[in-house]
């Protein structure tokens, strides 16, 4: 299983940010570490999060709520996402307008964790 870094979520944010446009730069570092290791989070020395599915909706949720960067962090929870998945051999089935409208329900809030694990066990 991966673990992403910082400094490589930090890289990942800034080329994608020069692809697409928008503002570059961490907003919260507590919050980008916060939303890195959620995933990984144990109680009782058991894990919260124990699939690869878990951990891949985990980190989008992660980083969709937790606005760690100034911009961008709908698209690079998303991103996060799809690289843990692909990088386990999972690979996930939808259209553009799926995966857009999925990933806006999670930052308005009419979607939690729970429902998009759900999605992304449903389209893999």
């Amino acid at each position: 299983m991966i673990r992403l870094t910082a400094k490589n979520v930090i890289a990942l944010h800034k080329q994608m940010i020069e692809k697409t446009g928008g503002s570059y730069g961490v907003r919260d570092e507590g919050l980008l570490e916060s939303a890195l290791a959620s995933p990984f989070m144990t109680y009782d020395q058991i894990e919260l999060f124990p699939s690869v599915y878990q951990k891949a909706a985990r980190l989008c949720f992660g980083f969709v709520k937790n606005h760690p960067f100034i911009d961008g962090n709908k698209r690079i929870g998303t991103q996060l996402m799809l690289i843990l998945l692909k990088k386990s051999g999972i690979e996930l089935f939808y259209t553009q307008e799926e995966l857009i409208e999925v990933i806006l329900h999670v930052a308005d809030g009419t979607i939690g964790y729970e429902e998009l694990l759900t999605w992304v066990l449903e389209h893999s």
